[in-house]
């Protein structure tokens, strides 16, 4: 069965500036502006660009993993131009007709939750190496949880009085 991912960049640009802003504050000390607001990713032309083209190398990412479903990429990215942050990431994928529908929202989510992380992990090795080891093992966990996603299968089923099994 073919099911299409849609991920918003603009949902995913939005995550990883508050991220990065809420853990800019909790780091605050009275002294430390100038620390904090470097940690703070904004919409400015130099944090923005590097915040799409860490998104494009979680996609890649993505892609890798998913790659024995991957049947078509509808809004390709290339490493020529940046992502529009106004479009949104499409994978199309082939999944087995045994696959757990309910595992299509935590699929969904776990690679919305891998990006944010990956691209938050990146900014941070540039803006504040402290953190950037935590925002790592976050996204490699919410890559354990997309494989976890995908190997969810649902019972088979009997019909009755056919002898024949059913899936779903």
């Amino acid at each position: 069965m073919q099911k299409t991912i849609s991920i918003s960049i603009s949902e995913i640009v939005y995550d990883i500036q508050n991220k990065t802003y809420l853990t800019g504050k909790s780091h605050a000390d009275g002294a430390n502006h100038r620390q904090v607001a470097q940690m703070q990713a904004n919409n400015d032309d130099d944090n923005l660009n590097q915040i799409l083209r860490s998104i494009q190398m979680a996609v890649a990412n993505i892609r890798q993993e998913l790659g024995e479903w991957i049947t078509a990429n509808v809004a390709d990215l290339s490493n020529k131009e940046l992502p529009d942050a106004s479009k949104e990431i499409t994978l199309t994928v082939e999944l087995p007709s045994n696959f757990n529908q309910t595992m299509a929202r935590p699929l969904t989510d776990s690679i919305h939750s891998y990006i944010v992380a990956f691209a938050v992990s990146e900014w941070f090795v540039i803006t504040n190496k402290a953190d950037a080891a935590q925002y790592t093992e976050i996204a490699a966990e919410s890559l354990k949880m997309v494989a976890r996603s995908l190997s969810q299968r649902v019972r088979p089923t009997r019909k009755i009085g056919t002898g024949q099994p059913s899936i779903g």
